[in-house]
């Protein structure tokens, strides 16, 4: 890539770490972002080494400013309806994910963790399992790092997790991992997708140029999944994973036991209780690690203790601290109904749900018929919380109260719990409008319980 000037859409972590890459190529880059209140100098001092070769552009994009762009790389945050990428489709400029170009210089064996939920629990400990086994592994993607960020630093030798989202699949071109994963569809982003076709088929590109000696491996129980694994003309080699059933061949839940089944023996792996992990969802996350390790040659004592010792990751059902006998638990990461249900389910008894945030056009129906028992009281923040409220009265649920922000909703979860409660911040809606991600949510609800 040697001189080739790229277009990088997207000021962004991603795009900063896209545009880093290119230069070490010896590329040329122009920076675009639609925000034209950004800092042009503070955005070229990011850049130590070849900042003379980044040309920065902000506000509207016109053909003028693609003259002699071979290439467009796209940050996962814009969506291919922006009106700027039509500006390059006019201009017959080819447009890749940042895990296209990552992919494209990057060597050695990849690991590729999609679907709707489960994603970074599962990369973790996919991650964890590759690092006691693998001398040289790098966890990549959604979890945090970019993948630009660490392709020119892998080998011949290496590992790479990477935890990857439908909108960094929408431009993957020839992306290939050695195995990939599909954890679970259900409905998410379709703000940005529009239909859950649309959706389903963005996600299962993961595999899309996976060849016979590849993995695949899917949810058994996911009906799409099932169906997608069963099919022709699929050629990775698919490894089942279910939490409700046996299997002939793949990992399943027996009781309390993850089983390995495979040319007619079957293996004990961990029992569940043994892990440091709450919740049917985790198990699942759990199985699909260990069927991504088995396609790797791991040995099975090697996945079995590194699976004993992981811990949940930060944002996703993680215990804060007990308070007056309330245990309080950050979901932060429940940014969909469907992950919200599991974190619900996963609650060792009754509790006061935080919920609400930013509209993806979600639906809330199930997610409240899940209160039934389980939830005392729904404390509603953000942009969503009068079509909870509306919802979840539709649904006879009126233990609904409001609040301003995160402070005053951990107060109130404080006030009305119970000695031997629970209360969890698990928003079932993304965190855009009141903070700028998950993780900042998150950090502020810990911030606010311990300083109760």
């Amino acid at each position: 890539m040697d001189d080739q000037k790229v277009l990088v859409a997207g000021a962004g972590k991603s795009g900063i770490a896209a545009v880093k890459l290119m230069l070490s190529l010896g590329g040329q880059v122009v920076l675009y972002d639609s925000n034209d209140r950004l800092d042009r100098n503070q955005l070229k001092a990011q850049f130590a080494e070849g900042a003379d070769r980044v040309t920065v552009l902000l506000g509207e994009l016109n053909r003028t400013g693609l003259v002699g762009v071979e290439l467009a790389v796209i940050s996962p945050g814009i969506p291919l309806h922006a009106p700027f990428v039509s500006v390059l489709d006019e201009a017959g400029i080819p447009i890749w994910s940042e895990i296209q170009l990552a992919y494209h210089v990057a060597k050695g064996k990849l690991i590729a963790i999609t679907g709707t939920n489960g994603k970074t629990t599962t990369t973790a400990l996919t991650g964890a399992i590759m690092e006691a086994f693998f001398e040289e592994v790098f966890v990549v993607g959604n979890i945090g790092i970019p993948y630009t960020e660490t392709a020119l630093k892998t080998t011949e030798r290496s590992v790479t997790v990477a935890e990857v989202s439908s909108f960094q699949l929408e431009t993957i071109m020839d992306f290939h991992p050695n195995i990939s994963a599909i954890l679970n569809i259900t409905p998410d982003h379709l703000d940005r997708h529009g239909t859950m076709e649309n959706y389903t088929e963005i996600k299962e590109r993961v595999c899309i140029n996976q060849t016979e000696k590849d993995y695949v491996v899917l949810n058994y129980e996911d009906p799409v999944l099932r169906q997608f694994g069963e099919g022709k003309g699929l050629k990775p080699k698919v490894f089942f994973f279910s939490s409700a059933q046996p299997l002939r061949e793949g990992i399943y839940l027996a009781g309390s036991q993850i089983v390995y089944a495979h040319g007619g023996e079957k293996e004990n792996i961990v029992n569940v209780h043994e892990l440091q992990l709450l919740g049917r969802h985790n198990y699942e996350n759990v199985m699909a690690a260990v069927a991504i390790s088995i396609s790797m040659g791991v040995p099975i004592e090697v996945i079995r203790t590194a699976a004993k010792r992981f811990k949940a990751v930060e944002h996703r059902i993680e215990f804060v601290l007990e308070r007056a006998g309330v245990k309080y638990y950050n979901d932060s990461k429940g940014t969909n109904p469907d992950a919200a249900i599991q974190a619900i389910r996963a609650m060792p008894g009754p509790t006061v749900l935080i919920a609400g945030g930013y509209d993806k056009h979600s639906e809330y129906d199930q997610w409240i018929e899940e209160f039934a028992g389980k939830v005392k009281y729904l404390v509603l923040i953000g942009q969503t919380r009068d079509k909870i409220a509306e919802c979840a009265r539709a649904h006879g649920f009126n233990e609904i109260m409001y609040a301003e922000d995160m402070f005053e909703a951990v107060s109130v979860c404080a006030a009305y719990a119970d000695p031997g409660d629970n209360v969890l911040l698990s928003p079932a809606c993304a965190s855009w409008g009141m903070f700028a991600n998950y993780e900042q949510r998150g950090n502020l609800f810990k911030e606010c319980v311990r300083n109760l």
